[in-house]
């Protein structure tokens, strides 16, 4: 029996329900005040002295997959996905703060001239494909559907076009040959620097008032700056090697490590379908290598996460819930928000 406690403490009264769908500056100083006042009267113990060591991995709870109206944000099957899994997630934080070791936001995080944004592909008229609506294939580029723009080139190879295009093409080329999804150009999002690229609100002010309350640094993790590679998963990029037989990219080996070492793993955020689905799997494909028991660590927040959802165009619940059917037989936890932590500590 462990001996830290499964007791829920109650929600702080700073927290409000119903602006987790907004966006909104947190008052870090007053939260921090709030924070340590909160750890004396609950008497919640640093998370240095935590003998059961349990990490939050959020992924992506970024306000471009999170915020109504912002560039790629998912809906799920209710049309309020995101804002509904932040909500209980936030809930989650504050009624687990002493139990909650480490938290690591994972942070999608782009610039503009990145292969899967519009500006990178052109067609015979010059003209960039649609976002959200196009997916490039080996054979479109052999056909001259599309094509590598050539004045990107000035900034992600420095001029060298022919360079570039070996690159896109190797890279489309082993996403087919790797069986993963074709290509998709996104609209542009997670850009650095923009609103979209930061964490959501209430989120960010649940995981500021748990690093200063159980003085736990919380860890930020960055994917998906590469310009030649997609990076759902924030464990590894899509294609770790180039058309020259180079390292176009590595895996997140340190986080890697880490995850394998906590007592405890529990994941949540967005999407389901996509970006937390991949970082599964990867973890999934380490533990295979390690020791097969240490999925039993493993726990997914199925009321913290949303499939993308485009009403009309692409439904891709069945597949996101076959993922985590999949993980489930390998031998992960899926459970509900309200249940882990008694599944963990118990």
């Amino acid at each position: 029996m462990n001996t830290q406690t499964t007791s829920l403490l109650p929600i702080p009264p700073h927290f409000h329900p119903d602006k987790v769908g907004e966006v909104w500056r947190v008052p870090y100083q007053e939260i921090a005040a709030q924070a340590e006042v909160w750890a004396k009267q609950h008497q919640i113990s640093p998370a240095s002295v935590d003998n059961h060591r349990i990490c939050l991995l959020l992924i992506d709870v970024q306000n471009t997959f999170c915020i109504p109206e912002f560039e790629l944000f998912v809906g799920g099957e209710s049309g309020k996905g995101a804002v509904e899994d932040n909500r209980r997630l936030c809930e989650f934080i504050y009624r687990h703060l002493g139990v909650i070791t480490t938290i690591t936001p994972t942070m999608d995080t782009h610039t503009a001239m990145q292969i899967f944004h519009p500006i990178f592909w052109i067609n015979s008229s010059g003209e960039h494909p649609i976002a959200a609506a196009t997916s490039i294939t080996p054979k479109d580029i052999e056909q001259g559907i599309w094509q590598v723009n050539p004045a990107v080139a000035n900034s992600i190879t420095r001029g060298d076009y022919e360079l570039l295009a070996k690159h896109a093409y190797h890279y489309v080329k082993q996403l087919s040959q790797d069986g993963k999804y074709p290509l998709t150009v996104w609209p542009y999002h997670s850009i650095l620097g923009g609103i979209g690229h930061a964490l959501v609100s209430a989120v960010e002010e649940a995981i500021f008032f748990h690093c200063i309350a159980r003085q736990s640094q919380t860890q930020f993790e960055i994917k998906g700056d590469n310009p030649l590679t997609e990076n759902y998963s924030i464990l590894r990029p899509e294609v770790l090697i180039g058309f020259d037989k180079n390292p176009l990219a590595h895996k997140n080996t340190a986080l890697i490590q880490q995850l394998l070492e906590f007592d405890a793993v529990i994941i949540g955020g967005q999407a389901k379908s996509h970006c937390v689905a991949w970082t599964i799997d990867d973890l999934l494909t380490e533990i295979q290598q390690v020791d097969v028991n240490l999925t039993k660590k493993v726990y997914l927040l199925e009321d913290c996460t949303s499939p993308v959802v485009v009403p009309g165009v692409i439904d891709y619940t069945e597949k996101a819930d076959a993922a985590f059917n999949r993980f489930a037989a390998a031998g992960m936890h899926v459970v509900k928000s309200t249940e882990v932590m008694q599944l963990i500590l118990n």
